[in-house]
């Protein structure tokens, strides 16, 4: 059986010259054992991503989160820690949420102009837990996009439809 445990975040993946966030909700069980973003073995993330980007991933993680910030890519999540129980986003427990400090990260990091939420957990508590605490310049410099879960549990959508739908990003991150 699985236990419900706390689960706390990673620092952001972030410099000065970031131009985009993507924020997931909080790491999975693998995330957190191996004390890295995206983790899991068969989590799309990294694919995706690459696949934006046309590089391949070196298997060194902080190799990846060098080449995350050379592309103006930051990377966090909403939640700075809650209760849940295995991996799933639907198995956390509401009322434990606390949500990291985003509009004094936003206003360290004025250069980014576009949220991405890696699924709908990611951005529905953004909205109710981070949304009412960001100041009026922040929201007005600010545009948010909902991209479908490079989560395995996210099973309706296949790799190839994923990253089409993340293609966004590419538009974004051009000059």
């Amino acid at each position: 059986m699985t236990q419900t445990h706390e689960a706390e975040n990673f620092a952001p993946i972030v410099d000065i010259n970031a131009r985009i966030l993507i924020l997931g909700s909080i790491p999975g069980i693998a995330s957190l054992e191996a004390q890295h973003y995206y983790a899991h073995p068969r989590n799309g993330f990294w694919p995706i991503v690459g696949s934006l980007l046309k590089i391949t991933w070196p298997e060194n993680f902080d190799a990846r989160y060098a080449l995350l910030k050379q592309h103006h890519i930051a990377l966090w999540d909403v939640m700075k820690s809650c209760r849940r129980t295995g991996s799933l986003d639907q198995n956390i427990e509401e009322a434990s949420i606390i949500a990291n400090d985003f509009d004094t990260f936003l206003t360290q990091h004025m250069h980014i102009t576009d949220i991405f939420f890696n699924g709908q957990k990611a951005a529905q508590s953004f909205k109710k837990y981070a949304l009412p605490n960001l100041s009026e310049q922040v929201i007005k410099r600010v545009q948010f996009h909902t991209l479908p879960s490079s989560s395995p549990a996210m099973a309706s959508l296949n790799i190839s439809a994923k990253t089409e739908k993340w293609r966004i990003i590419q538009d974004i991150l051009k000059p």
